[in-house]
């Protein structure tokens, strides 16, 4: 998350920052592969990821989020699309944790809110236990 943050602000090419990134911050290489895993993947995907949080967010401008929501909403989406041994509910966990611990005191509920939009459209999670049953939907 703090990686992407970075891109957000910089236009250093990404590989310095990375290099400069890892220099500063010793981490294990099973961690720096998985989070370099998430950087090159959001980054990658990053229009249709962005496209799925304004099509999600009604009334909200990506580029006007906050920058730790936006992050950790594209790195939870790239987790919900493209990594499958990681469980939906786990990536949407992990996120609303991480928005509020670095971001707004509504970061946790906004990131929710767009994340449970998301993997209920995409089918990732079962459908709402208030909501209809499939045998109510299909007769």
């Amino acid at each position: 998350m703090k990686l992407l943050f970075q891109f957000d602000f910089n236009l250093s090419p990404a590989r310095g920052l990375l290099v400069i990134y890892w220099r500063e911050h010793q981490v294990s290489s099973r961690t720096k592969k998985f989070a370099e895993t998430l950087v090159w993947g959001v980054l990658e995907h990053k229009g249709e990821i962005d496209k799925l949080i304004s099509e999600a967010a009604e009334n909200w401008r990506i580029d006007r989020m906050n920058a730790v929501d936006r992050n950790v909403l594209r790195i939870a989406i790239f987790e919900l699309l493209y990594l499958p041994d990681i469980p939906p509910q786990v990536s949407i966990d992990e996120a609303i944790e991480l928005g509020k611990r670095f971001g707004t005191e509504e970061s946790g509920a906004f990131i929710n809110g767009i994340l449970d939009r998301i993997a209920r459209e995409k089918e990732l999670l079962p459908a709402s236990a208030e909501g209809p049953k499939a045998e109510e939907k299909s007769g």
